[in-house]
């Protein structure tokens, strides 16, 4: 059995490369494996395996400085263990240099590339003895090179937030999004005062710092904890696993007792789960039994079966007989999700240009299947979880030029504020009168 964590860390990195699979996923799934680890192990694995994807860019970047080899010409193991030493160097303080390097070499070794130790060896002893004065691009002669390196994010990106949001608001937006954010949860309508005082002190004793919410007296935002599954009160359906941004959305709907209220893209069904506290049915909707299957899972846990209705729909195609069924439809589309990379970390590496334009046109597909659930004078809720204008501002003005809505209210939440998530809702009314 693999007892060296550093080695575990190493096969998540590798699968990742292999696979394509997302970092969260491929964490959670070397944590499940080795479940019997101590917590400060789990930890390591955690932080050591998201920072090297969080902050490949500026790991690469710094590699090719101090190597022979491009990064790009690696051998996948070889170029897998480097990120992870010079990741170890700059952002774990409590990892002495030495350590970082030696159990690099040792890997390298290990997996049959004694041959390259020496060249493992090498380059993370140099980073390391540079490490206060590392060559980073010129941030004056080389602004958007500066701030994709030091952020490591992709400079298409950073382009297109300069030109939103200027050099200041785009440098903090980029810190915002690598500043780790709290685990943030919503306590159910049907949890009292005092059970949720006895939860919250339970879970303190753990060892969780606990905070309420400034925007919703029933949201919380949890640090210290590892997974919210072995909380108390989880399996019996006393909280949920939510962004406030995502509750804020359900908030600004304004739902009432008696509204019919539609999901059309669901999964995993945190919207749904909030409105139906609220409503006596809601009809959530997706396209696939995956997904679908998200959303069940979490309305058994919460005890909300019966005011749920599960339905699978392409939300694209039109269905003629909910035609004006619904108080408040909500359209929460598949987007380039530029707003989450606090928690996804390489959604970065996976958006480019191109599928971004394929994303609008989808989107755009989903407005145009859905907007007639509305009834006249109803209420539209389109969201998204990224930051971008096109995603955002101009897929709302395309309604209000397309189909009889007026806008009434629209944000753009960034990273910075209070613990969200980069995150956009806009609240349309559907004319009385548009026969």
């Amino acid at each position: 059995m693999a007892d060296n964590i550093r080695e575990i860390v190493l096969d998540t990195l590798l699968e990742m490369e292999r696979s394509r699979v997302y970092s969260n996923q491929a964490v959670k799934a070397a944590l499940d494996k080795y479940d019997y680890l101590d917590s400060q192990d789990k930890r390591f694995i955690k932080r050591l395996a998201e920072g090297c994807v969080e902050r490949r860019i500026e790991l690469d970047y710094l590699l090719d400085q101090f190597s022979s080899v491009p990064v790009s010409g690696m051998k996948p193991l070889i170029r897998c263990l480097l990120r992870m030493g010079v990741y170890q160097i700059l952002y774990m303080d409590g990892v002495p240099h030495s350590a970082a390097c030696n159990e690099a070499v040792k890997l390298a070794g290990k997996r049959k590339f004694t041959n390259l130790k020496g060249f493992v060896n090498g380059v993370l002893r140099k980073i390391a003895s540079r490490k206060d004065s590392l060559p980073l691009p010129d941030p004056e002669a080389e602004p958007l090179l500066y701030l994709s390196v030091r952020y490591s994010m992709p400079q298409w990106i950073v382009e297109m937030w300069l030109a939103e949001y200027g050099r200041e608001q785009t440098q903090e937006l980029l810190e915002q999004l690598l500043t780790v954010h709290p685990v943030t949860i919503r306590f159910t309508r049907g949890v009292t005062e005092e059970q949720r005082r006895n939860y919250l002190l339970k879970w303190q004793q753990r060892g969780v710092q606990v905070t309420r919410s400034e925007y919703l007296d029933y949201a919380y935002y949890l640090e210290g904890v590892l997974g919210v599954t072995a909380l108390e009160g989880y399996e019996e359906g006393a909280f949920m696993v939510q962004d406030v941004s995502s509750m804020r959305c359900v908030e600004a709907a304004g739902l009432k007792e008696g509204d019919r209220v539609m999901d059309v893209c669901a999964a995993p069904g945190g919207k749904a789960l909030l409105a139906a506290e609220k409503v006596s049915h809601v009809l959530a909707r997706d396209v696939s039994e995956h997904k679908l299957d998200r959303i069940r899972e979490n309305a058994c846990r919460l005890g909300m079966e019966e005011k749920l209705e599960l339905e699978l729909w392409d939300a694209c195609r039109e269905d003629p007989d909910k035609a004006g069924s619904a108080d408040a439809v909500f359209m929460d589309v598949p987007c380039s999700g530029l707003g989450v990379l606090g928690k996804k970390r390489d959604i970065k590496y996976h958006v480019t240009p191109n599928s971004l334009e394929e994303l609008i046109k989808l989107q755009r597909r989903i407005i145009q299947g859905s907007w007639r659930y509305v009834k006249p004078g109803g209420v539209l809720m389109y969201s998204t979880c990224t930051i971008n204008r096109r995603e955002n501002q101009e897929n709302c003005d395309w309604i209000c030029e397309n189909f009889p809505f007026v806008l009434e209210e629209s944000q753009q939440l960034l990273p910075r504020q209070a613990h969200m998530d980069g995150f956009f809702y806009a609240r349309f009314r559907r004319l009385e009168d548009d026969k």
